[in-house]
């Protein structure tokens, strides 16, 4: 793992949707064994370009979600290296137990793409905006959860997945991301990368909350409060380690995630700590509710995964630990 972490938070130019199609295609065009599937979202997704050089390894299932997962298990059984998309919602809870008996207990070799997860979902409403998605499966013995920061890191990641053998469900923020890392960076799944050092509280967050952490931890700065930064974008298996060392270095741990508090990120860095390093914790994310319909900046907001709701939990965490 080798990361450098960008100074100033950009908006990219590029969006994740594209790097996923153009890192899928020079991928391809080296391995001959690499197949795409989706439910009918080629256009959503960006990989029509994909499917212009690659027709022959490209299925697109049509709104069958359980029947995608169920093709991508046998192809993986005859050696195949499948990457299936749907949006978040309905590449997880849609299609559970095609995943579990099908894929995990299977012994599957697949790619999991769900794009659109939590907020970033936006106008497409609250019946599509999956805030239990990692939850779900969470509870798969073998699934390896990640989400992506930003375009950097994904097109690492799915050249590192394309070498592993396992279910890999990938949580894809389709739009531009805010560019975290610098060109050239790459990353070790389950291994937390440390954006920025503190000495009063951690704050271990991922996803679109990345960005949000970095810019609270300026607005503690403010207050005289010192907020160390994780990105854990592995969610399973957590990085334990770090999540211990940040806990005995700090003293207190704040979690943010687009993603409900129940059994996401909150809940696996819960579970690390109470069995390593029990320290005051407290976790920004949705509070136990369904989707609505806006912006994501109207969302983010709307549920509390704003920089100030993550500064105001940290301030709540160090006083804790009086």
């Amino acid at each position: 793992m080798s990361y450098q972490v960008c100074k100033t938070l950009e908006t990219e130019k590029t969006t994740m949707r594209d790097v996923y199609s153009s890192t899928l295609i020079d991928l391809a065009s080296k391995n001959s064994k690499l197949v795409v599937l989706d439910a009918d979202l080629m256009n959503s997704v960006g990989m029509v370009k994909f499917s212009g050089q690659f027709s022959e390894r490209t299925i697109n299932c049509g709104i069958q979600e359980a029947n995608m997962i169920g093709v991508a298990a046998g192809m993986s059984a005859v050696g195949l290296i499948p990457y299936a998309h749907s949006f978040g919602c309905f590449v997880t809870r849609r299609v559970l137990d095609q995943i579990f008996v099908s894929a995990a207990f299977a012994k599957a070799n697949i790619r999991i793409i769900g794009s659109d997860p939590g907020v970033t979902a936006a106008f497409n409403g609250a019946t599509h905006m999956p805030f239990e998605d990692m939850g779900s499966l969470r509870d798969i013995p073998g699934v390896t959860i990640i989400e992506p920061t930003d375009a950097v890191m994904l097109a690492d990641i799915l050249r590192k997945v394309e070498k592993e053998y396992g279910v890999f469900y990938i949580r894809l923020s389709r739009k531009n991301a805010t560019k975290i890392y610098k060109d050239g960076s790459s990353f070790e799944i389950g291994k937390a990368a440390v954006l920025r050092n503190g000495a009063d509280v951690t704050i271990i967050a991922a996803g679109i909350c990345t960005a949000e952490a970095l810019k609270a931890a300026d607005l503690l700065k403010e207050k005289n409060i010192s907020a160390a930064v994780l990105n854990m974008f592995t969610i399973k298996p957590i990085d334990r380690e770090a999540v211990e060392n940040a806990a005995r270095k700090t003293g207190a741990i704040v979690t943010a995630e687009n993603h409900n508090i129940y059994n996401g990120l909150g809940s696996a860095v819960a579970e690390a700590l109470v069995e390593t390093c029990p320290v005051p914790m407290e976790r920004v994310g949705v509070q136990d509710h369904f989707g609505e319909v806006g912006s994501v900046d109207f969302l983010r907001d709307k549920f509390g995964l704003s920089a100030a709701s993550i500064a105001e939990k940290a301030i709540k965490a160090v006083g804790r630990k009086k």
